[in-house]
């Protein structure tokens, strides 16, 4: 048997191509480190950004809030002539402090709705009590409020947890101010007890912000400017049958996105955690809670589990809250009206919130001094959901909504319903609403960068043992080996011979 005792002595054996060991050229020992770099950083890469979706630390404490990714950072001025520019689409953070009341600039024109939603979230630490809360409104150049405005209170559970109040200008015939194109200020208020921004409120500390200003074409053509008034008010039955595993997010950016049916999750107190579900034209949303029996403590807390439900442009819809003394107690929505353009002509504000197909936003708090009686958990939290109705088709928009999809019910289904993996019991989807692992999506990422790394170091050694067998060849050089000049062709290489 012939043996290889270097790469000049020949490099076939018995018929076979065989690769010599000799010591990595410096071509060799510079490939390998970049192929070594080129993988570790292709799949450590997205791991991070993955984690940072969950709702809760390493340690196992909740985070207060996830903002989104692309938030641009703006300070509220403290009057109209400084206040900066918001874009619409965008989303923004921002902070107030104790009594504050801050101005943003907006740049209207006479065709668009404009909505304006502010989400204050309490720092750490922080004592709310029930009438503190946040207060936003749209006014014109002369200090006409564009619409009624409510404020969002942290009510009776006094529980510091993010809450969201929101305001508009819209345009329409059953409207008579802010109908012109020009410069408009949103103005931000942080509220107390008696339900003014200039006394001292018992949560002391600075509050951040997220603001997220949502633009709304005119119609193509007039319509009715009458809310509909016949719809099934009636609570259908609950709904039944094992519950598939969600984990939710921790804030409207990151939701996790839930369809019709039961899902189940680990709430721990203080804690907010936030899901959507889309909602299409003609198409009702009923949802509840159930927060699951204690395995400890003793005691009763008036409000305990509080279900805020938030239509696209993050407008406060509905809340319901329960009690609880250790055993399962569930919180549920009074039914809501059908999503309905017209809805926006309602008197009822419950009602005059359902006009926009979308996602609809379910934040699910628990109070933190559930910690005081029954531990720091997490306790079992039960979510029921159902969308009954057929979709319809949507009004005929002039235009194009700002951000592109907010009105798209199809936009924010999970991915079971949009031809992605479905996600079984177990499946934990947490903060991006889809239902798959986001450690898997890490490894998914990780796998085809190192993949494409490794197909680039190939093709760069490729090319360099040819430009190596030409120069030899052009030299006259009969020690180079005779495979030099036909390198092992690879499967994607253009050369590679076909049909074997």
């Amino acid at each position: 048997m012939a043996t290889v005792r270097g790469h000049d002595e020949g490099w076939r054996v018995m018929g076979r191509r065989t690769v010599g060991r000799r010591a990595p050229s410096r071509y060799g020992r510079a490939l390998g480190a970049l192929a070594l770099g080129a993988a570790l950083c292709a799949t450590a890469a997205p791991t991070g950004r993955a984690s940072a979706a969950s709702p809760v630390t390493e340690s196992g404490t909740p985070k207060p809030y996830a903002y989104a990714e692309d938030d641009t950072t703006v300070e509220g001025a403290a009057n109209t002539t400084n206040a900066a520019r918001l874009e619409p689409g965008r989303t923004y953070r921002s902070s107030i402090g104790e009594g504050g009341k801050l101005y943003y600039r907006l740049a209207l024109d006479a065709r668009s709705d404009a909505y304006v939603s502010a989400t204050a979230v309490p720092r750490p630490g922080t004592t709310v009590s029930y009438a503190d809360g946040v207060k936003v409104s749209v006014q014109d150049d002369n200090s006409r409020r564009c619409s009624s405005s409510a404020a969002a209170h942290f009510g009776a559970s006094e529980s510091p947890r993010p809450i969201a109040a929101w305001a508009s200008r819209e345009i329409g015939p059953t409207r008579y101010s802010c109908q012109t194109a020009g410069t408009y200020y949103v103005v931000v208020e942080r509220v107390d007890s008696a339900g003014s921004s200039a006394s001292a409120s018992l949560s002391p500390g600075d509050w951040d912000l997220e603001l997220a200003y949502v633009s709304e074409p005119a119609l193509k053509k007039a319509g009715s400017t009458k809310a509909p008034e016949a719809w099934n008010s009636a609570s259908p039955e609950a709904l039944q049958g094992d519950a598939r595993t969600r984990a939710g997010g921790a804030g409207f950016a990151t939701a996790a996105a839930l369809e019709k049916g039961v899902w189940k999750d680990g709430i721990r107190p203080g804690q907010t955690l936030f899901y959507k579900v889309p909602v299409d034209w003609g198409q009702q949303i009923y949802a509840g809670a159930e927060l699951g029996s204690s395995t400890g403590g003793d005691g009763f807390l008036g409000t305990a589990l509080v279900v805020s439900l938030y239509n696209p442009v993050r407008g406060f819809v509905d809340d319901v809250g329960c009690g609880y003394d250790g055993s399962q107690r569930a919180a549920v929505l009074d039914p809501l009206p059908p999503v309905a353009y017209e809805n926006r002509y309602a008197l009822n504000d419950r009602t005059s919130s359902m006009r926009f197909a979308g996602s609809y936003y379910l934040a699910v708090h628990l109070a933190a001094q559930v910690a005081d009686k029954f531990g720091d958990g997490p306790f079992g939290l039960t979510l029921r959901v159902r969308v009954e109705g057929a979709a319809q088709a949507g009004p005929a928009y002039a235009g194009r909504a700002d951000p592109r999809d907010v009105f798209d019910a199809a936009a924010g289904a999970p991915a079971e319903a949009s031809g992605g993996t479905t996600a079984g019991a177990g499946d934990r989807a947490v903060g991006s609403g889809s239902g798959t692992d986001p450690h898997m999506k890490a490894v998914a990422a990780g796998g085809l960068g190192t993949g494409t790394a490794l197909l680039l170091v190939l093709a760069v050694w490729t090319a360099v043992v040819r430009r190596r067998a030409r120069r030899w060849a052009a030299a006259g050089d009969t020690s180079a080996p005779a495979s030099s000049a036909a390198p092992p062709a690879l499967p994607w290489d253009p050369e590679a011979p076909r049909g074997m």
